[in-house]
């Protein structure tokens, strides 16, 4: 079953790095503009929030190809982040996915314009979708509202205040629901919204990617001090440098781990309505274990 599930994975992230590579090659090129959006977008990744809008519009009974420019929206909103986080201002960071990030190659302003132009983007792509009108606008509510200062942009402005201070466990709950999960839920939303699902299929498809988004975090946060550098491609210890409050310095390692297992069995619950969860079910529990 494993083996179906990580080719299955295989086959999701085929369509979408084709969809990604010819998103930006018929546009006219603005200076090194457009490169230095491919440079990060392009850059590989486990393309998690995408895979999981084409599998949870098929879930909830819809074609996943038809979710595609939802996906791939998703994955370009993601990836601006990322550019945006990796900058002076925020992160500061000079390594992404093993290569150097996006400021470090192409400068500061370049970044930021290429974070601007993913961003934007983003929203031309749902408008691609051939589905039902209602459908596409449900669709920009919603990665707008998760993208915006009422998600992730609203859990980056608390994660910076938060810098210096100790945040108990409220705040960073509150802090990483909006700066991660905020995206990875509307990620699963996204596919039930390209399928025509209903109401009660969004709100379990909700309830499993806000468990699922908030263990990845709780992971990711042990992996930045359990992991290296070439094993997550990435700057490690990064959150103690820049002071920040994490999973790790209010629970501890062990805290944590049993964090990530009870969110994990909480997704998997939240999906008994289906029949077939299986690929859910199981990609939560791969999730759990990762080690990159």
């Amino acid at each position: 079953m494993e083996k179906d599930f990580i080719a299955l994975m295989a086959q999701d992230r085929a369509l979408i790095e084709a969809y990604l590579s010819k998103a930006f090659a018929s546009e006219s090129r603005c200076a090194d503009l457009q490169e230095a959006m491919e440079y990060s977008l392009l850059a590989g990744g486990k393309r998690i929030r995408p895979i999981l809008t084409l599998e949870t519009c098929r879930l909830c009974g819809g074609s996943p190809e038809a979710a595609l420019p939802f996906a791939c929206a998703v994955e370009m909103v993601h990836t601006y982040s990322l550019v945006h986080d990796d900058l002076p201002a925020m992160d500061d960071d000079e390594l992404r996915r093993g290569r150097p990030t996006n400021h470090v190659v192409y400068g500061e302003a370049t970044a930021i314009l290429a974070g601007d132009a993913l961003l934007t983007a983003a929203f031309e792509q749902i408008t691609r979708a051939e589905l039902p009108a209602g459908r596409i606008v449900e669709a920009v509510r919603c990665l707008a509202k998760a993208a915006g200062s009422a998600g992730m942009v609203g859990g980056q402005a608390l994660d910076m205040a938060g810098e210096g201070r100790a945040l108990d466990r409220g705040e960073l709950e509150l802090l990483q629901s909006l700066k991660t999960g905020a995206l990875i839920s509307a990620s699963a939303e996204l596919g039930c919204i390209a399928a025509g699902g209903t109401q009660a299929q969004l709100e379990q498809v909700r309830a499993y990617a806000q468990a699922l988004g908030q263990a990845f975090q709780v992971r990711d946060d042990m992996l930045d001090v359990t992991s290296s550098e070439s094993e997550l491609g990435k700057t490690i210890g990064s959150d103690q440098v820049n002071e920040k409050s994490t999973f790790v310095s209010a629970l501890g390692l062990d805290g944590c781990a049993e964090l990530v297992e009870r969110l994990t069995r909480q997704g998997i619950d939240a999906l008994s309505g289906f029949s077939d969860n299986a690929f859910h079910s199981w990609l939560a529990g791969m999730l759990a274990q990762r080690n990159r």
